[in-house]
């Protein structure tokens, strides 16, 4: 386990026992009326936690990345935005999710890992989260792909190969397009198409 992967599970936990929900429970409190789809909360590792709030900037570059990114879809694939996954302790909402099957596919359960061929954050105040947290937890749960589209440093950060060490996960392979670099787009072992970082971002 990486100095950082502790420190980091460190700073996230309270300094005193206290209640974690279990994705079952977080589904039930969705039931009961609890939260809403009013709520702009998440849930992360067994918190539930608030989410990012959005600006044109963040959701106009989600709408760049998946118009760019849907005429190279592979037969059966289609794109989410902003839709809950579901992982063993988790019920993150990533900005895009490419997964397997049509509109009705999830019609009454939300994608798992095994139906994810890649998924995206835009991240601007949300940097540090999506390399740290939302990073641990997709790699734990074995998505394969994961981009951040690093608005602060206008770069698209690639990050494959998720592996587990100990209680700690993490993706074992990080690289960074920027420029004129083109980025794999890759599903299901198969790349679809590579897209030029400037296609990708404001």
């Amino acid at each position: 386990m990486s100095v950082r992967l502790l420190s980091a599970e460190k700073e996230r936990r309270p300094p005193f026992p206290v209640w974690r929900f279990s994705v079952a429970d977080y589904h039930r409190l969705i039931e009961a009326g609890v939260l809403g789809e009013n709520d702009r909360v998440e849930l992360l590792e067994g918190w539930i936690v608030p989410k990012m709030t959005h600006n044109p900037l963040h959701d106009g570059v989600i709408q760049i990345v998946s118009q760019r990114l849907s005429g190279h879809l592979p037969a059966k694939w289609t794109i989410r935005i902003q839709s809950a996954i579901t992982t063993t302790d988790s019920e993150p909402e990533p900005d895009i999710a490419i997964v397997r099957g049509d509109e009705r596919t999830y019609l009454t359960r939300h994608p798992s890992a095994a139906d994810i061929g890649l998924l995206i954050e835009v991240a601007e105040s949300s940097l540090d989260q999506d390399r740290s947290v939302k990073s641990e937890i997709y790699a734990r749960a074995g998505v394969a792909n994961y981009w951040i589209v690093n608005l602060l440093d206008s770069q698209v950060e690639v990050l494959t190969h998720p592996a587990l060490s100990g209680s700690a996960a993490d993706y074992m392979s990080r690289r960074i397009f920027r420029g004129d670099e083109l980025v794999p787009f890759v599903i299901d072992t198969v790349e679809a198409a590579r897209i030029p970082v400037g296609e990708l971002l404001p």
